[in-house]
């Protein structure tokens, strides 16, 4: 059993459709803090523009505040939905897949959501519809207890779930506190994902990697999938 966990990032990226693609359960971690810092995907990501990548932000309303994502409150006192669309539609609408993805891609971020993990978990399960990614998918807030944190609230996921081995990303937040050796004596297999994004067509002249998953639906289609 092939386990990973990541935040419910939101419009994610392709290395995050790889990390599910790659799992047997992916599990949402919808309880661990919401990042304060700008420098996170929780609440945006790029699409491109003629003028470069460009980000979409989803403003929360209590993110000083400490909360998990679970508690986020989005801020529907502004006009970012209709921003985020509008900015989608004026930079893709002549992508050769537009019109097969946007309507369902507005109708989402246009409906209004209870939680940031409430929408981002929407979009992140269309896209797997649209991937053709069939892995399971599980909430931590379910796995685990509130008060677990770092690596002990990962050890009672993949305890839980009965892993055999634990997928996680290359990246310096998840070398920070995680130790081969803690899994090797668990039983735990650990691997290191090291994505690197492939080049596919896009809008605009030069390739431009690592945007949201939004820039290759609109490009490759059907075909997505071959890419992630």
């Amino acid at each position: 059993m092939i386990v990973s966990i990541h935040q419910p990032n939101y419009l994610p990226w392709l290395g995050f459709f790889d990390k599910i693609k790659r799992s047997d359960l992916f599990v949402i971690f919808d309880d661990v803090q919401f990042p304060r810092g700008k420098k996170h995907f929780g609440h945006r990501n790029q699409i491109k523009t003629p003028n470069g990548a460009k980000w979409l932000s989803v403003p929360i309303k209590n993110k000083s505040d400490m909360v998990v994502f679970n508690e986020t409150i989005i801020n529907y006192e502004t006009t970012w939905q209709t921003d985020h669309c509008n900015l989608i539609k004026s930079n893709y609408q002549k992508a050769p897949y537009f019109n097969d993805y946007y309507q369902d891609i507005e109708n989402i971020i246009m409906s209004e959501h209870k939680s940031l993990t409430e929408l981002s978990t929407d979009l992140i399960r269309y896209f797997m519809v649209q991937l053709d990614i069939r892995t399971t998918i599980a909430y931590g807030s379910e796995l685990s207890e509130s008060y677990e944190t770092g690596s002990d609230k990962i050890f009672s996921i993949l305890d839980n779930t009965n892993a055999t081995e634990y997928l996680t990303g290359s990246g310096p937040g998840s070398k920070r506190y995680i130790k081969e050796e803690d899994f090797n004596r668990l039983g735990i297999n650990l691997q290191w994902q090291n994505y690197e994004c492939k080049k596919y067509n896009q809008l605009f002249g030069d390739f431009i990697p690592y945007l949201s998953v939004v820039d290759l639906l609109f490009n490759h289609g059907e075909k997505s999938g071959e890419v992630i």
